[in-house]
Formats: structure tokens, sequence, C-alpha cells
């Protein structure tokens, strides 16, 4: 039985990458910066847990310490503007520390790209598979577009179909792709592991069949039994109006669409099947597109999406918690508190604060709620887009709309932490209690730390909003509760 590693294990395709692993008999050792998020994924109690950051040595010493593979699947593409010099450095720190403790094997997940100048993007997932190579043994797998419930590809793919039945398009949308389904590229990851000796080299992966981007929006359309957009190429569509095109349509960040924009600029197409010399294809053979696509609607119809572009965080991101309560003296921060008695239990509260956002929208007002969304994306932000994971449940780390789930107790307190654009930090939580006559309670607040001016003049500008919003919000969050008593 080997020990493996696995970075980004909280990532989408490392979360799904794991629980492979496991029922394959192998011992798994995760990193992550924060331990708490993987509370709620099945298979948490399964694997060992390293806490810290890739920066962090001696963390990753302790990651790499009798290891016999190490998976890299992490990335920083809804980063930092830095983002190059970000994942050299985090690469750099895991190469040492891989050649210190000996690590046999590395497996590094990159892109297909063309020969030639490269994007920034495909140039530094280049940057970080030569240095992980020059460590120790490295794997590395260049996938296209990979194709499955909650994929960022799949996601830009199935809004701008649904979203635009006439599409103007830049001209890269008549470009080659080759996506490959997820099963495929976790078969190609998994298989990784059970070699019998440490490999060497570069190897693309992708799907049986070759497609432009419009064929893709097409094929999508008819899959799921829509009218299938007509695309208009126009050369005045430079990647930068594109990448805003894309960010506003589709609930992907501008930094991630600007990303998989210029990824598109040229052919993105395998330039061999080397990779059948050393794994060899699923036993049922590859997926194609159509199929891909087939059955990622078919998890999101069951509810049954294990992982989401959306859930993973970026290498850099800020862990931001929002600090107790006594560590507010002295400092500036505004809070609406509402407050309403019930007759429902707090489990039938709990089950009904677990369905916001979404598709669900927040019990009052969806045009509104709508609004600001659409006002986030304009200001480049994540909008509303992003929706969630599953339709009834939520767990720690899941987002939810432009929030992340930041806390999570049963029958008692769910926090959301906000990531869209604002001038300041601003948290809302909802909290399940008894009121002094023994009734259930449950307590709305939101809080705000703003940033110098801007964020005060932010606070009372949307301070009508939130008049309107909160009171309609947590009265008819109870009044569905009580709903389920009556039934």
């Amino acid at each position: 039985m080997s020990l493996i590693a696995v970075t980004g294990a909280s990532g989408y395709i490392g979360g799904r990458l794991v629980p492979l692993l496991l029922s394959n008999g192998h011992q798994v050792r995760v990193f992550t910066r924060d331990a708490q998020r993987l509370r709620d994924i099945p298979w948490r109690s399964q694997v060992e847990v390293v806490e810290g950051d890739l920066q962090d040595r001696d963390a990753v010493a302790r990651l790499c310490k009798d290891v016999d593979l190490l998976y890299y699947l992490v990335h920083s593409m809804s980063g930092t503007r830095d983002f190059a010099a970000q994942e050299k450095a985090c690469a750099q720190v895991v190469a040492q520390a891989a050649r210190e403790q000996s690590v046999g094997q590395l497996v590094y997940l990159s892109g297909l790209h063309p020969a030639g100048e490269l994007s920034e993007h495909l140039a530094s997932r280049v940057a970080v598979g030569e240095i992980l190579s020059e460590a120790a043994s490295t794997l590395v797998l260049q996938a296209g577009l990979v194709i499955g419930s909650g994929s960022a590809s799949f996601e830009m793919v199935r809004h701008l179909s649904d979203v635009l039945p006439v599409m103007p398009a830049p001209r890269w949308v008549l470009n080659q792709v080759q996506p490959i389904a997820i099963r495929d590229t976790l078969h190609y990851l998994a298989a990784c592991a059970e070699l019998a000796e440490p490999a060497q080299g570069t190897y693309d992966i992708g799907g049986p069949s070759t497609y432009s981007y419009a064929q893709l929006m097409k094929i999508y359309a008819r899959v799921a039994g829509l009218r299938e957009p007509s695309i208009w190429p126009l050369p005045l569509l430079t990647p930068r109006l594109a990448s805003h095109w894309v960010n506003l349509v589709t609930p992907l960040p501008h930094t991630l669409a600007s990303a998989l924009v210029q990824s598109l600029q040229h052919d993105c197409v395998m330039g061999s099947r080397e990779i059948d010399a050393l794994i060899a294809p699923p036993a049922e053979g590859l997926c194609d597109y159509p199929r891909a696509v087939q059955l990622a609607l078919e998890k999101m119809d069951a509810d049954a999406v294990q992982t989401s572009w959306a859930t993973a965080q970026p290498i850099a991101a800020p862990a931001e918690p929002l600090p107790s309560d006594p560590d507010w003296a002295g400092r500036k921060a505004y809070t609406d508190i509402r407050r309403i008695s019930t007759t429902a239990t707090a489990a039938q509260l709990f089950s009904v604060l677990q369905r916001l956002g979404g598709d669900s929208h927040y019990f009052a007002f969806p045009a509104l709620w709508k609004l600001r969304g659409l006002m986030d994306k304009l200001a480049g932000g994540v909008g509303s887009r992003r929706g969630r994971r599953s339709h009834s449940t939520l767990a720690l780390g899941d987002v939810l709309d432009w929030w992340r789930v930041e806390a999570l107790e049963e029958n008692s307190l769910l926090r959301l932490r906000a990531e869209m654009r604002t001038p300041g930090r601003a948290w809302l939580d909802y909290r399940i209690g008894k009121d002094s006559e023994g009734r259930t309670e449950l307590i709305q607040r939101a809080v705000f730390f703003p940033r110098g001016l801007a964020g005060r003049c932010y606070w009372w500008a949307v301070f009508p909003f939130h008049g309107a919003i909160f009171p309609a919000t947590i009265k008819n969050i109870v009044r569905d509760a009580e709903k389920q008593e009556e039934g």
C-alpha cells in the first residue's frame, strides 16, 4: 500500500481524485490551508491532513515525508494579478521538499497548448511543470477543456448556450479544441499511482474527437434539448472584450474568464497519443463530448455534483474569517440585526436556511438580488451565476452565489462570507437559539467592515436595499419553516 500526497484536494479535480485513490487501496495525505474546510467532505476521516500554505517550507516538508507519489493539482487562475510569480514560488517550494524527502514520483496536471508563443496562464503552467521535473521523476499530463458537472469549462459552455440564442463571438470560436470528460481525466490521474516504476515526461490527454468551440456550444444545446445558438464570428471582439463578455454572461469571475479566453486563441489539441504506451485508455473507451455533456447534466438533475470549480480557492486567496465579537472593540463595523421567534423547530429552520440562494433566491425580492448580482458582474466580480453545488444541502466551503459558507453547525448556525467586490468585508449569518420564553428564535445578522470613506459610503448607499430585503427575508424563512410544521 503506497502513501500518496495530494495538493489541491479541495479543488474540482482533487476532490474527485482523493476518493478514487482511497477506493483503489492507497493511503492518502492531503494538503490544505484550512483543515476545517474539509469537515463535511465524506472522505475526511479516511485521510491524513496537513495544514499549511504552499509557500510554508515546513508544512510542505511534512506533506512530502515518506510519500511515494505526490499530485500537484493547484493553480491560481482566479487569484492574484501576479499569479505567475505566485505559481512559480509555490512550485519551487514543493520541488525542493520533494527532492529533500526523496519523493519517488510527481504528477502535475497542466494544459494542452500549441507550439510557439503562449498566453500568460499557459506559459505559467509550462513553467511549473519544468520546475517540478527538475526535482524528481515527474509526469506532466496536459489536458484541454475538462467537461463534467461543475467544471469551469462546462459551465462556460453551458451558460453561453443557455443564455444567448444569437451569439456574436470572436474568431477563436472556430479554433479546434479537444475536450476530455472528467471521468477520463481521473482515469489517467489515478492510473499514475499504479505504474510499476517512476516515469518522467510530458503527455497530452484528451477525448476521442476535436471540435470547434462553436460546435461545443451547438452540441451542448442539442443534448440539453435547447435551440442551437446562432454564432457569428466577429473580428472586432478582442480577447479582452471577449473575457469581459464571458464574465458578464457566465458564472466565471473575470480573472478566470480571461484565462480561459486566452487559452482559446489558438487550436488546442493533442499533439500525439503517446500516453497510450504508458497508460491504456479506459476499458470502455474514451468518453466523447456529447456523452460527457449528457453525464454532466444527469449529475446536475440528480443533485449529485461532487465538486465544483467555484468551491476551490486560489492558492493565494486570503483566509478571512469573521472576527469574534470581542475583537470588534475599537473597530468600525456596521451591523443589521433582525430576530423572530417561531413555533418551528431548529431542524425545520435549518433545513430552510440550507436552501438559500441559487434557484431559491433568498425568499424575498428575487429581482433585487439579481440586480445586486448583475452590479457585481459589471464590476468584474463573481455575481450570482455561480449558484450552488447542491439544491438542498450545504457544506463548509461551498459557494452560494457570491457567498461562501464559512461556518456551518447543524440546527444552530449558518455564516456566509461575501466574495463580491465591495469596499470592505461583509458577512451574513443566521443563528438558531431560544428566546426568553423558551421558544425557537432565529437571529439574522449582516456585518460589514468598511474600508475607508468608500466603504462607509457604500454601506449607506445600500442601506435602503437592506431595509427592504432583510426584514422580508427572515420573515419568509420562518414562514417556510412553519409550513413544514403544518405538513
